[in-house]
């Protein structure tokens, strides 16, 4: 029988939306299971109601905690991928694991290479895990390394039947579970004391699909795996002809926590946000099954899965994502700086704000056009003294109509007496032209965050009110990182209806406070000082801006009121899918959906993830 050019069509169609990858197919049986009991099933609709307060994740040293003998076992039910979960930098420290070369390494030529971001349990952040290994080739009087909230183990994964192997352990032995990808953490979502970690930084196949139908979806699309990084999908973008939205980060992982978070990007005001994109999630669930999530399937997980927070419902193993035609993105970068040696006057301090308010009331027209920018202000030494620069980015744009663009900007600074430095239009640095990806290593950086809305930029007293907050925690020393977007849900299209903040579409910015805070020698005391004096500056623009919101993704994790900060009127219907899909409680990360209902006890009363995860009063 000869088939019309519509039925192969809808063939093609059909083989494009149930097809998964290769190791999406290598799933856990019954037959593997066995009478390992510990790698069983769950049933959500049977489970049991939630242990009392005070019950704890077993960890090492307790009676819960599982014996090598299981471990071992653990391990060959993945077929060998079970690795201990060494800090790094136990190279440095007398015992076991000292080797000098190593560590002079570490310390030395980590940031010309890719080591940290292929390490199993490294994370971009020191003190969320505790700061219980640090790297360095004189270690402080009596300091050593410990565990800390390290994983004790870490499943290589790269097979679903792997993660759910891991996941029907942790439920089974109530061990605390954790996911991490490429480690772009800062907050410490991917790491945990006494825990077994799901390491899916190796799920990297991709595959471009011509023809993809979905729901009302009908176009080009890519199946990508989770661990696909935001350089690698650039040299696929650049192999198909297509655009896809990933993070500029270029080791980021595109499709992990950034999209689970809401993602943004330089393309923000173009194409929405990371959560905008997928039309079809894989995942593994708490129960251990492993299903797809869709407009016509699994709509709950669907729904929570893009925006509703990284760790929380289920691991991602893959997805199918919306590509666009090929994009190009040009930066103009600008700035202007007043120091003593060139303005020593109050009068130049109050051009440089001046300037500052300039800029921001330009930021409508960037995004009002489809266009992105990264600011950054820092007070520099004196008071008197402040930097500024930015990178103003367009999509589809000629060099000419860029510096045309931007020049009216360029034009009101000189008029009031700045000496602004502007460079010729180029390809954006974070927007495919990536490489490898080298340099990252963790650091100690502490944010605040806040999404401040398109209307705090229009009405002149609002403006000017919202202008003075950001000001006043800019003189009291912090960094302030000011991110120009405007992902609305018209720009984010098919198939909507997802789990992203509610401010994330009210947004003219999203703006970071930075703050350093190593843990090396810090007391409980001392942290909460220097963390107060952070959020005394957070709490003006929270004043300026009610109702709004923050980026879980890069936020306070003592944000007051978190659960309207990060999910906004998204939390009630999220923790309603969370208690649904896991009711044991396996997937927790703080300052996500259901994390309430938990405590980390730490011993020096920090508020990082070493000490054991317990139930909450």
């Amino acid at each position: 029988m000869k088939l019309s050019s519509a039925s192969i069509l809808l063939a093609l169609f059909a083989s494009a939306k149930s097809a998964n990858f290769a190791f999406e197919r290598d799933q856990l049986t019954e037959a593997d299971v066995g009478d390992f009991s510990a790698i069983a099933f769950g049933n959500a609709s049977t489970a049991a109601a939630p242990p009392p307060a005070d019950e704890c994740k077993a960890s090492p040293g307790t009676a819960a905690w599982p014996l090598d003998e299981e471990w071992a076992q653990l391990n060959i039910s993945l077929g060998g991928a079970l690795i201990r979960g060494v800090p790094p930098a136990a190279v440095c420290y007398d015992g076991l694991f000292k080797d000098e070369a190593a560590c002079a390494f570490l310390v030395r030529n980590t940031s010309s290479t890719r080591f940290y971001i292929n390490d199993p349990v490294t994370v971009l952040s020191e003190w969320p895990e505790g700061d219980t290994c640090h790297a360095t080739l004189q270690p402080l009087e009596g300091e050593s390394c410990s565990q800390g909230a390290f994983p004790e183990y870490v499943v290589n994964a790269t097979s679903v039947r792997q993660v759910q192997v891991a996941v029907n352990f942790a439920r089974n032995r109530n061990v605390r579970l954790i996911i991490k990808n490429t480690g772009h953490d800062f907050i410490g979502r991917s790491i945990g004391f006494g825990s077994l970690s799901i390491w899916t930084h190796w799920l990297k196949d991709f595959e471009f699909l011509p023809e993809y139908q979905v729901g009302a979806y009908t176009g080009r699309a890519a199946r990508v795996g989770a661990g696909i990084e935001s350089w690698e999908m650039f040299q696929y973008m650049d192999q198909y002809n297509m655009t896809a939205v990933v993070a500029g980060g270029y080791t980021v992982g595109a499709y992990g926590g950034w999209v689970a978070g809401g993602g943004h990007s330089a393309l923000a005001s173009k194409y929405g946000l990371g959560a905008d994109q997928p039309l079809s999630i894989q995942v593994v669930t708490a129960d251990g099954q492993f299903v797809t999530a869709d407009p016509e399937q699994n709509t709950d997980l669907f729904y929570a899965l893009r925006g509703g927070g990284g760790s929380t419902f289920g691991v991602v193993t893959s997805a199918v994502v919306k590509v666009h035609p090929p994009t190009t993105v040009l930066s103009s970068s600008l700035s202007f700086s007043v120091s003593g040696s060139n303005s020593p006057s109050p009068d130049g301090v109050e051009r440089f704000w001046t300037g500052f308010d300039l800029y921001h009331d330009f930021g409508r027209t960037i995004v009002d056009n489809g266009g992105t920018a990264y600011s950054y202000v820092s007070r520099l030494s004196g008071n008197n003294s402040f930097s500024f620069r930015t990178d103003i980015e367009l999509p589809d744009v000629s060099s000419t109509s860029l510096s045309a663009f931007v020049q009216p900007l360029v034009d009101d600074l000189q008029a009031i007496g700045l000496a602004v430095t502007s460079g010729r239009p180029q390809p954006a640095s974070n927007w495919g032209a990536g490489g490898l990806g080298t340099g990252d290593r963790p650091g100690s950086s502490r944010f605040g965050s806040r999404l401040l809305p398109y209307a705090n930029f229009e009405e002149p007293t609002l403006f000017a009110a919202t202008q003075s907050a950001i000001r006043k925690s800019i003189e009291a020393g912090y960094t302030f990182h000011g991110i120009h977007l405007k992902p609305t849900e018209a720009v984010a299209g098919y198939p909507g209806n997802n789990a992203a903040n509610p401010a994330f579409r009210k947004a003219i910015m999203h703006a970071d406070l930075f703050d350093s805070v190593a843990l090396r020698g810090l007391s409980a005391d001392a942290f909460a000082q220097t963390h107060q004096a952070l959020a005394t500056s957070l709490d003006g623009w929270r004043e300026v801006s009610p109702g709004a919101g923050a980026y879980m993704n890069e936020c306070d994790l003592l944000e007051p009121d978190w659960q309207q900060a990060f999910f906004g009127s998204n939390y009630e219907r999220l923790l309603e899918i969370k208690r649904a899909r896991d009711p044991w409680g396996v997937f927790y990360a703080p300052g996500t959906v259901g994390s309430e209902a938990w405590v980390v006890r730490t011993e020096d009363g920090l508020p990082t993830q070493n000490g054991p995860l317990c139930r909450a009063h």
